[in-house]
């Protein structure tokens, strides 16, 4: 089973790109991030054409992530729980059962940039950390197959940037954000990426602005944190980064990895 996570950075402007990524990729579940409309919004027909069904938690303009998967979910949840009033589209769960009976259990997450740093983002990005560090908690005592896939707005490692001291007072690099990422990992959780590559200059961004894109000026900040169960099933991982030439592209692309769940 292939799992997949693009920050598409607007569906409706990338539908093409999406589309041919999914005839060309053809991954078995994918978590969007930034859709950037509402759910009655979102080109489904397009999609559902390539025989994939479609989850989406929505909101006008920004925000807003996806699950697409070629076999339907049996539940779905919408919202990051821990505090009612946060009405940013941010987090989508999808629960499926696999051929074997048992639970693969797959969260689609945006999370929050934090920028400027000396603004309320910044708090916001540390408090919905720690939600999202409670939540990963708690499912993780359901020993299940977890995959919790995301732009996380996250540089967790000096080598998961060109110049870490471009980033150094950037919300996305901050020591206090570090470190909530590694308390969450800390949890059990596996790096699918990492666990399959020491690799430097691998990353899942590159800006618009000056010329990121062909000096490869580039950070890693989309993940896919795997719980035990899924680690074990884990065969690959690997960064898409082909799909960055396209044209009208994401600035982000397709962090993906292979599973074996038979047996």
């Amino acid at each position: 089973m292939k799992i997949a996570t693009w920050n598409i950075n607007g569906v409706k402007a990338r539908i093409d790109n999406l589309t041919q990524w999914l005839k060309d990729s053809d991954p078995d579940i994918v978590c969007l991030q930034e859709i950037k409309t509402v759910d009655e919004g979102f080109p489904r027909l397009e999609i559902e054409a390539l025989g994939y069904h479609v989850e989406t938690h929505g909101q006008k303009g920004f925000n807003g992530v996806a699950i697409l998967s070629k076999s339907s979910p049996f539940e779905v949840n919408r919202g990051l729980p821990g505090d009612p009033l946060d009405e940013q589209a941010r987090f989508l769960e999808a629960v499926f059962t696999l051929p074997d009976t048992r639970i693969l259990r797959v969260c689609c997450l945006y999370l929050p940039n934090g920028n400027p740093v000396d603004t309320e983002k910044y708090p916001y990005k540390l408090a919905w950390m720690e939600r999202l560090r409670a939540f990963a908690a708690e499912r993780l005592a359901y020993e299940e197959m977890l995959v919790l896939a995301g732009d996380y707005n996250v540089i967790p490692e000096p080598h998961d940037c060109f110049d870490p001291k471009v980033w150094e007072n950037d919300a996305l690099f901050l020591p206090q954000t570090r470190a909530a990422f590694r308390r969450l990992e800390n949890l059990g959780l596996t790096d699918a990426v990492r666990a399959t590559t020491d690799a430097t200059q691998f990353y899942s961004f590159w800006d618009y602005q000056a010329g990121a894109w062909p000096k490869n000026n580039g950070i890693r900040i989309d993940h896919l944190m795997l719980s035990p169960e899924a680690a074990d099933r884990m065969t690959s991982a690997a960064i898409e980064k082909h799909v960055r030439a396209w044209e009208k592209p994401s600035d982000h692309v397709p962090v993906i990895a292979y599973f074996d769940f038979a047996g």
